[in-house]
């Protein structure tokens, strides 16, 4: 039996929940979980704030902890292995996306708690090819937003190719902004954060951004006219996009990692006359998340966490809720 934490309906606290997984089926993995990130996804899908939860939802896909099982056919790793587990516990194996190494956009992904009992538990299973090891030099107690939060705003470095002189800026400074500044600026870039907040403004600089520009104020926004090839968003809130685009560079890229519900309204001649571009991207594949893990052992980035016990998800949920959270939350299991 796996002893797990689940919300049984929309917006319900979460409460001891136990299942039989069944046999370990060939090419998965059972996990000891060790930690387990809490992020906001995890409170849309208990909300069913996106219209696809399944109940009761286990949450959890921040998952750190220790391989206790093999199925068959894995050889790739080892019993008592530290890994990680992030938004996708499985993938199809055959389609295109897969053989072309972009596992995180197979249609048929099987995220980690739609669907899927998650982390919020003492194990969890998964398949082998979408369990990454996790190097050493990083904290097992804080790795686990990294799987989540991390890969997301390192994705797009990989994915457009963005060069170490580049300028770059980001929207909201929370728990995916934080660790983009980081990542930007281990990145090489010259790096700037979008805040309207004298106390984030310090903690941004402090987090590695080089300048900070009161997103408040129009004269400052007016003044960085053209100034970024580079401008990712965090924020699930909607902004006066068209003031941001018109910082970007000719050719310059407004990217959106923040899971915003409004439509985007934008002029067109914003990206016409100056070939800007508007994109997004979700997680990354297996090997990307590998290579974001090396990255942030070797610059020596870390997510900052508060911890609570698992026994206390429910508070913790709280925490989040009240947006104070500075800047991600684990949870420690057993405790």
């Amino acid at each position: 039996m796996i002893n797990a934490y689940a919300a049984e309906s929309a917006g319900a606290e979460l409460t001891p929940f136990s299942y039989d997984p069944g046999s370990l089926k060939p090419r998965q993995v059972e996990i000891l979980v060790e930690y387990c990130g809490l992020c906001h996804s995890d409170l849309s899908v208990v909300n069913n704030e996106w219209g696809m939860s399944a109940y009761p939802v286990v949450p959890g896909h921040e998952v750190v902890g220790r391989i206790e099982a093999l199925g068959a056919g894995v050889t790739h790793l080892q019993a008592g292995q530290r890994v990680g587990l992030g938004w996708h516990s499985g993938y199809c194996g055959h389609c295109g996306e897969c053989d072309n190494g972009h596992q995180n956009l197979c249609a048929s992904a099987q995220p980690t708690i739609i669907g899927h009992h998650g982390g919020f538990a003492d194990k969890v299973r998964a398949s082998a090819d979408s369990v990454v090891p996790i190097p050493d030099g990083l904290d097992p107690k804080v790795v686990g937003p990294l799987f989540c939060a991390g890969i997301t705003v390192y994705n797009p470095l990989v994915q457009f190719d963005i060069k170490p002189n580049s300028r770059a800026a980001v929207i909201g400074i929370g728990g995916l902004g934080h660790l983009a500044l980081q990542f930007l600026n281990a990145w090489g870039c010259d790096v700037t954060a979008f805040t309207s907040s004298d106390s984030k403004r310090l903690e941004a600089l402090e987090l590695g951004a080089h300048h900070t520009l009161n997103s408040r104020d129009p004269e400052a926004l007016k003044a960085a006219a053209g100034q970024f090839d580079l401008i990712i968003s965090t924020v699930n809130v909607k902004l006066d996009w068209n003031t941001y685009l018109a910082t970007l560079k000719p050719r310059g890229r407004l990217h959106f990692v923040g899971a915003t519900t409004e439509p985007l309204d934008l002029n067109v001649f914003n990206l016409l006359m100056a070939q800007r571009q508007v994109s997004g991207s979700p997680v990354g594949s297996p090997a990307t998340i590998a290579d974001m893990l090396e990255f942030a052992a070797r610059h020596k980035i870390a997510p900052k966490v508060e911890q609570f016990p698992m026994s206390k998800v429910n508070e913790a949920f709280k925490r989040l809720e009240s947006g104070e959270a500075r800047y991600r939350i684990v949870l420690t299991a057993g405790e």
